[in-house]
């Protein structure tokens, strides 16, 4: 059995025990392990990784390990691309709404199981899904599975706080399309949900209506497109 040095940087530091963040430490190495098995087996979901060095030099999650390797890990740094589409898990209801508010093709159900978040996100499960989307979830052993290629573990707990680290990892700022689609996460429609201001903030508003909900919601719509909620004001302060 191989051992090898490991370092792991900003972030990264938190899915490690106390004893071993933001200094290199030593880990034993099962035969033929990779650096994705060990980086995995320390704690830190494949996703989360980005750079990684060994002995000095790139490497990929496919490296085999040996004797004494001393091997480097960055924090995931990549830039979203246009058209980047979300599945959120079941704890995230709220960050899945401000996504789409953002203007975020974000799937969400409070009842979705591991098993179909890993096949959403592989484009499977009928045509409306089917197309690569990256998993929000606050779940580390969700995002280290196999099938799971590209995803986001959220540090933060407030919805407002997700929303502000996912913008700042994934540098979503030049993508977002405020107020272009339906604010629940469960609805596909797409549309702009026109929601009447509600009673509590109509104090706070000079909006206090906004138009009224569309007569016929869209082809495929849940129909909670068509719900009250907060003025555009509220939900743009909540969007920062």
């Amino acid at each position: 059995m191989a051992t090898a040095s490991f370092r792991f940087f900003g972030e990264l530091n938190d899915f490690l025990p106390r004893e071993r963040r933001d200094r290199e430490f030593t880990a034993p190495c099962a035969r033929a392990a990779t650096t994705k098995h060990m980086i995995e087996a320390l704690g830190v979901p494949h996703t989360e990784a980005g750079r990684l060095l060994v002995n000095g030099e790139a490497a990929n999650f496919e490296r085999l390990l040996a004797q004494g390797d001393a091997v480097l890990v960055y924090p995931q740094a990549s830039r979203a691309q246009a058209g980047i589409r979300f599945v959120a898990d079941a704890h995230l209801g709220g960050l899945a709404r401000l996504l789409r508010m953002a203007g975020f093709d974000t799937l969400y159900d409070n009842g979705y199981q591991d098993e179909e978040i890993v096949a959403i996100a592989a484009g499977a499960g009928g045509a409306e899904v089917a197309t690569l989307r990256t998993v929000l979830t606050r779940d580390r052993e969700l995002l280290k599975r196999r099938d799971v290629e590209h995803g986001c573990y959220l540090h933060t707990i407030r919805p407002e706080a997700q929303l502000r680290e996912l913008f700042a990892r994934l540098q979503l700022a030049p993508l977002a399309r405020p107020f272009t689609r339906c604010r629940t996460a469960t609805c596909r429609c797409g549309r702009w949900p026109r929601p009447m201001c509600s009673s509590a903030c109509r104090n706070r508003c000079a909006l206090t209506t906004m138009h009224s909900p569309p007569a016929t919601p869209a082809a495929g719509c849940s129909g909670q497109a068509r719900t009250t909620g907060g003025c555009w004001r509220c939900w743009a302060a909540r969007l920062g």
